[in-house]
This record gives structure tokens, sequence and C-alpha cells, in this order.
């Protein structure tokens, strides 16, 4: 049985090239466009591995990590980010998260990164 996925980006574009990537291997349970959207997300679906985007309206995803961490410290994030968000990304993986990925990414990129942690 396929690993689990929930796919949080505040761009459409890069949820639906995520998804791309990711659903020939993995079973896609969710999309949330927002922090706040992925928390409820996680606890509706509770995925094995989750892609968190770092910048989001309302709560961003260090933000939304930390709470997903405190509700099931076990929870598998890994984290997307631009490469300009270096103390963003050192910030994410203090609130727990378990890798990250830079954009632009490519498909055996985040093949790997998710695999790693499913």
């Amino acid at each position: 049985m396929p690993a689990r996925v929930l796919i949080v980006d505040d761009s459409g574009f890069m949820r639906t090239h995520l998804r791309q990537i990711l659903q020939v291997d993995y079973d896609i349970v969710a999309e949330a466009e927002t922090g706040e959207e992925a928390v409820d997300a996680y606890r509706e679906h509770h995925p094995d591995v989750v892609t968190m985007d770092i910048v989001m309206p309302e709560i961003d995803g260090i933000e939304a990590t930390l709470r997903i961490k405190e509700e099931d410290p076990d929870a598998c994030i890994v984290m997307c980010t631009s490469v300009s968000q270096a103390e963003k990304m050192r910030a994410a993986v203090d609130a727990g998260a378990a890798s990250y990925i830079t954009k632009p990414f490519d498909g055996p990129e985040v093949l790997e990164a998710v695999g790693d942690v499913a």
C-alpha cells in the first residue's frame, strides 16, 4: 500500500506540480492552500507524509508544522522552500520538519525526499 501524502502550498501551480510527481508512487489524500487548512487536513486524513510550503497566508508552514508536531510528534513533514529562504528552513527543521526540498525542484528530488521519510 503506497504512503499517503498531504500536499500543502498556497500556489495551485505548485500543488498540481507536486501531485503530478507524487501520484505515480503515492496516494494523495488531500491538498491544502494555507497553514490552517494544512492542520485541519492533517487531523482529518492522518497522512504518512506532508509536503509543506513555508510561506503561506494565515499561518506559515513553520507554524503549521509546529501545530501538527504538537498533536503528532511522529508526523513526517517535508518542507518546500526557495533557495533564498535558508533562515526559514532552519526554523522549519527546528519546528520538526524531517527533510526539505528547494524550489524549483524536479521529480527525482521530490520522490527521494518523500521516500526517505515515508
